[in-house]
């Protein structure tokens, strides 16, 4: 079924998306997408459902042909702080503060969201696979994230983070029994997991 191109008929729509709630490390990062009325591109859809490689070949696509986009992380820390549901709503009120654009209605993915600018919003569940701005604002914040990881698996490789990309692997359950958490970890979650534990999805 294809995505819909619009949600109303009348407002400049940015649909919004955020990654990485269900990781032990690594920021939660949020991108807003408004499309340009001729972006015509059948294979964005939800980033969860295309591989790697599918999302990096639709990024520079997407980037090259809406009328804006912008992307927004923030850090374990402020996840921490604030708990992660805070924090992935105000990553996407960041992400909106960085548009050009102003936009006259905002579509979020999922059934929370906080208001911003005194501009109305539409939460919509699974909006990522029903609505194209919001499919391709997952994709860019999918990519972004990801690519920060492989990052920071440089720095620390023992955690896997280049395959991982921070979720709660085996292997990456392992790490922290034997090396601990670093800097990059998220203190208020849940980090002292058995190997024998389910992982986050």
């Amino acid at each position: 079924m294809d995505l819909l191109k619009k949600w109303s008929v009348f407002y400049v729509e940015a649909g919004c998306d955020e990654v990485g709630r269900g990781c032990l490390s690594g920021p939660v990062v949020a991108a807003a997408v408004i499309l340009d009325e001729n972006f015509n591109q059948n294979m964005v859809n939800d980033s969860k459902k295309l591989n790697f490689k599918t999302r990096m070949d639709l990024d520079q696509y997407i980037k090259d042909n809406v009328k804006d986009y912008a992307i927004a992380e923030l850090p374990a820390g402020f996840i921490d702080e604030h708990n992660i549901l805070n924090a992935s709503i105000h990553a996407m009120h960041q992400a909106l503060d960085k548009l050009s654009i102003r936009p006259e209605l905002i579509l979020v993915d999922g059934n929370r969201f906080h208001p911003y600018n005194f501009i109305p919003h539409q939460c919509i569940v699974k909006g990522d696979s029903k609505v194209l701005s919001i499919a391709a604002a997952s994709i860019l914040a999918k990519n972004y994230r990801d690519k920060l990881m492989i990052e920071l698996h440089d720095e620390h490789p023992e955690y896997g983070w280049n395959t991982n990309f921070g979720y709660a692997t085996k292997k990456h359950q392992q790490a922290l029994v034997e090396f601990g958490p670093t800097k990059y970890h998220r203190r208020s979650f849940r980090l002292d997991y058995s190997i024998q534990d389910e992982c986050l999805d």
